[in-house]
């Protein structure tokens, strides 16, 4: 039986994604044991999640041009590579600044991981699935991160969580590996790829501007001017503020304010991951839903509005909140809305990127990154200075309102192709 390539594709995809955000939140569950053997406060653990921010946003850009320049099969499996190793050293760190600066490497390592998979969306799925494929990718991080949280807890338990980071290394290892051998940055280098699926996709997906050295040179200069890329970036700063919170202090908060066990605090910060899952699907449907009833504008700008208001909602309402349950349903609601925002965002990206939606996503990306690095310091700070948790949070709900505004402004039909390299371009739906 002949399986589509494209959907052994968007599953290796969906196994990256998995694999980035379990990383990437092993130290959240562990923050607490890491904090008691590493003699650290509140403020410098607060330090150490940001380090992996602050090197994420920084390489975000480098890391998309890379794609575009050398190829997702090369970059995506050098990339897991690297990072691997990193979360393999944070398992064997003894201090605060050594823990500071491999966080920070290791966020510089993950950096173009989602760069370099919108570079592969562009050039393997038709234009008429890409909010599906997005939205399923983004579910990947999240659902990786949902199961992970309860898991590590009890890996962390048992092992220790030095173990759980060496562990987490070598599953790295074994991705890279995989990808290389399987993958190919066109459908036509695959050698296994049926003819009628590679007609199919040469026929249905946006068709790449001749490559053209000199603009790519000159495609910085076209972000910098482009109000798109201002506004997709500003909105994508605003949805990562609230997102990061539940990957970093979500699990020691509801931990710490309701005298929760180690374990009931993973399951109960779980379900507002989950929840983003679903919101990620949802919004990845529309996406294809309302482009295919021809409103390619709408397509990208409704699913996003909807997504910033619920996310506001949740925020606001969450404030109040006075039991755990209450607390996690309200912030479920909003990560529910935050992940409603990323499948029209990275879209958006490629729609005007074209075959430069490596570097294009990879800057929007950075953008957001500047806003994980400061709600990891922000919400720590805060409440030292406030002696309350509230600021933070209206805070974020005031950053969603301003995120809707922005997506007022923004249209797909803008490429950031110089209008003298431009060329007829030809987009067609799947049904």
């Amino acid at each position: 039986m002949y399986i589509r390539r494209t959907h052994m594709i968007v599953g290796g995809t969906f196994a990256l994604s998995v694999l980035l955000y379990v990383d990437r939140i092993c130290i959240s569950a562990a923050a607490v044991q890491m904090e008691n053997d590493l003699l650290l406060s509140r403020q410098q653990m607060g330090w150490a999640m940001s380090a992996f921010a602050l090197g994420y946003a920084l390489f975000q850009t480098p890391g998309g041009w890379l794609a575009d320049r050398f190829g997702p099969r090369k970059i995506l499996s050098a990339i897991v590579v690297c990072w691997s190793i990193f979360t393999g050293l944070t398992g064997l760190v003894f201090g605060f600044v050594p823990l500071l600066i491999t966080r920070f490497l290791f966020g510089a390592g993950e950096a173009g991981a989602f760069p370099g998979m919108s570079r592969a969306v562009f050039s393997w799925i038709p234009m008429g699935n890409r909010g599906l494929v997005q939205g399923i990718n983004f579910s990947g991080s999240r659902l990786g991160a949902a199961f992970a949280l309860p898991v590590i807890a009890i890996l962390i338990a048992s092992l220790g969580w030095r173990s759980c980071f060496l562990l987490l290394m070598v599953i790295g290892f074994m991705w890279a590996i995989a990808w290389y051998w399987f993958f190919r940055d066109d459908p036509t280098g695959h050698p296994t790829i049926a003819d009628w699926e590679r007609d199919d996709i040469l026929a249905t997906r946006q068709v790449p501007a001749k490559h053209d050295r000199a603009a790519d040179y000159r495609i910085a200069s076209a972000m910098l001017r482009s109000r798109n890329m201002w506004l997709i970036s500003l909105q994508y700063f605003c949805s990562n503020f609230t997102f990061f919170f539940c990957l970093t202090w979500l699990f020691p908060h509801l931990k710490e304010t309701y005298s929760l066990s180690t374990l009931e605090a993973g399951l109960y910060s779980s379900a507002p991951l989950i929840c983003g899952a679903l919101g990620n699907w949802l919004s990845g449907w529309l996406v294809d839903r309302i482009y295919r009833s021809s409103s390619w504008t709408w397509s990208r700008r409704g699913p996003a509005i909807l997504g910033f208001s619920c996310a506001a909602i949740g925020l606001v309402c969450g404030v109040w909140a006075n039991t755990p349950w209450s607390s996690i349903i309200f912030f479920s609601l909003a990560i529910f809305g935050a992940d409603m925002t990323l499948s029209p965002s990275w879209s958006l990206c490629i729609d005007i990127g074209k075959r430069n939606s490596g570097v294009v996503s990879g800057t929007m990306n950075m953008a957001g990154n500047i806003g994980s690095f400061i709600t990891a310091l922000a919400f720590p700070y805060l409440a030292a200075w406030t002696g309350s948790n509230v600021p933070f949070f209206f805070l974020a709900a005031g950053l969603n309102v301003i995120a809707i505004l922005a997506w007022l402004g923004v249209n797909p039909h803008r490429s950031l192709q110089p209008v003298e390299n431009r060329t007829t371009e030809k987009v067609m739906c799947v049904s």
